[in-house]
């Protein structure tokens, strides 16, 4: 089979603060799936950025007294060292507010404009007359319109989930100043939307998106595509809009483009050729990994963007679901709306790792890290099943048989077992069927268990003769485990080396279990995982309260 070509992306995390839980979701599995990828000797590369212009950014910069510039560039240092800890291998991380990326919004632009796509009218929004700006729904507050809810948002009711318009807030302020918005006019530039609704709904129909996103999208073509409004007025920190004084491109849409712009800078510090993964007909796929509230952008908006400005469309778009934490929405006071970093301080990043594949499957269904499971999990799967099968045997093989492992498999057919079980696991990586992946490899290291269980070896060294047997069942044991790191290397890359060391192996790889280790030296076992405390969970908690 040939080596196929791949090009990954997950969302760009918002450059105005830190990373929490949730993200890091999106981000694991995507790695999970290109280390996997790696894994079968596909070229295989993972590009990502800072999402770093808009509104909040400018505002947050202002309240802080620093540059926007100043502020992207702390945030991206922070964003970066907590992906680096939780070992996400991009082979590029950028930011959207970078040469790359102004010169692929500009293109785009102008491409779009040419061929009659951009088109332009006057709107009448809300405006802080201290401020001298144009307000965004999310920075008005008001009474709702419907229910009188004190303190609601601009553009919906937290209480009674109305949805509304600006114009039809009581007593509006702005979120800002305080002072009372006033209408303005203002000439906004527009992406023709509808223009695409042809293509849109032959391309969200050939299998690019998941069965749940395409019908979700079928009621949006129903209810009808509009305009897209992908400008802002000054003050405002983005791109400017070719040809204008005043106007900006709006945050979304140089956000997907950021993917392009990571990967321009990618291929200007290495040998790619980016064309060869972004023109019209190109062979190398292009995947991008999601949250599902971003559907829209990802799966209408960007594919009409491409198809417009005469680039090639993604393989997929691959939207998972939200993530909850011991059943409920994340929350600062119950501590469970934790920060990556404040994981990182508390507990191994590869327990979450775990427990974030053990959960995920293909679907955009939602997760729950339930605290208690996520523990009993861990310790039980990966301290419990698989970590014990090296530590029991090891021994043996270092003390009794100076560290040589035997010449001969003793059950080639029980070995060959745990061998063709790769085909079914590979299968559930691809597919995104983490979920599946872990349980069969969680019921092979069962069986491993069981097999030393039976065979009770430290029993059979107490008898005489019979040392050649125990020898063979233990070397065989470790085998065992091989193979089963092997299949857990995408989710464990760290523990995944330690075990390298111990098997005393260049790197564990997919096609090298075909054949058992015989003859072989390893070195003195050491612990590959600690069990998770109670007091480290609490911890992480009691810091996420603050």
């Amino acid at each position: 089979m040939s080596k196929r070509r791949i090009l990954v992306t997950s969302a760009l995390p918002y450059a105005n603060g830190d990373l929490h839980l949730g993200y890091m979701l999106e981000v694991i599995q995507t790695d999970i799936w290109v280390r996997f990828q790696k894994m079968q000797g596909n070229e295989c590369y993972y590009v990502c950025a800072d999402d770093a212009h808009g509104t909040p950014i400018m505002l947050k910069a202002d309240e802080m007294g620093i540059t926007p510039e100043e502020l992207i560039a702390g945030v991206s240092e922070r964003h970066q060292a907590d992906l680096d800890d939780f070992h996400i291998d991009f082979s590029q991380y950028h930011s959207t507010h970078s040469d790359e990326n102004r010169y692929f919004s500009e293109l785009i632009y102008n491409r779009l404009n040419k061929s009659g796509y951009i088109k332009r009218r006057v709107i009448s929004q809300s405006f802080d007359p201290e401020k001298e700006m144009f307000l965004p729904d999310r920075y008005i507050k008001g009474e709702c319109p419907k229910c009188g809810a004190e303190d609601q948002y601009g553009d919906n009711c937290e209480v009674c989930g109305a949805t509304y318009s600006t114009t039809e807030i009581i007593n509006p302020r702005s979120v800002i100043s305080g002072a009372k918005p006033i209408e303005k006019d203002s000439e906004h530039y527009f992406f023709d939307l509808p223009q695409f609704e042809e293509e849109l709904k032959n391309w969200t129909k050939a299998g690019h998106l998941q069965e749940q996103v395409s019908n979700k999208l079928a009621e949006w073509f129903e209810q009808g595509l509009e305009q897209w409004d992908i400008s802002r007025d000054k003050p405002y920190f983005g791109f400017k809009i070719p040809g204008t004084e005043d106007k900006y491109f709006y945050v979304w849409l140089d956000a997907p483009i950021g993917y392009m712009a990571s990967f321009k800078k990618l291929c200007d510090n290495s040998d790619l050729e980016f064309d060869d993964f972004f023109t019209k007909g190109s062979d190398a796929e292009l995947y991008h990994f999601i949250g599902k509230d971003i559907v829209y952008f990802h799966a209408l908006f960007w594919p009409a963007t491409l198809i417009g400005s005469n680039f090639r469309t993604p393989n997929a778009v691959f939207a998972h679901g939200f993530l909850s934490v011991n059943g409920q929405k994340m929350s600062k006071s119950r501590g469970t709306f934790i920060l990556a970093r404040t994981y990182l301080e508390a507990l191994n990043p590869e327990y979450l790792r775990y427990y974030y594949a053990y959960k995920l499957s293909s679907k955009i269904d939602d997760i729950d890290l339930n605290l208690e499971d996520f523990k009993q999990r861990v310790n039980s799967d990966l301290v419990g099943k698989v970590v014990n099968i090296a530590s029991r045997s090891a021994s043996f093989v270092v003390k009794k048989f100076d560290k040589e492992l035997s010449s001969h498999c003793i059950e080639q057919d029980l070995y060959d077992e745990f061998v063709s079980a790769s085909t079914e696991i590979a299968g559930h990586y691809e597919d995104r069927n983490f979920g599946q992946a872990m349980r069969s490899i969680m019921k092979l290291a069962d069986k491993a268990n069981q097999y030393i269980d039976e065979k009770k070896p430290w029993q059979l060294a107490k008898e005489e003769g019979k040392m050649q047997e125990v020898h063979e069942i233990t070397s065989l044991a470790i085998n065992f485990f091989r193979v089963l790191m092997t299949y857990l290397k995408p989710v464990l890359p760290e523990m995944a080396e330690k075990s390298e060391e111990f098997l005393n192996i260049e790197s564990l790889n997919w096609n090298d279990i075909k054949s058992p280790l015989l003859s072989h030296q390893i070195t003195k076992f050491k612990p590959l995982m600690t069990r998770i405390e109670d007091e480290q969970i609490e911890t992480m908690i009691e810091s996420s309260k603050r």
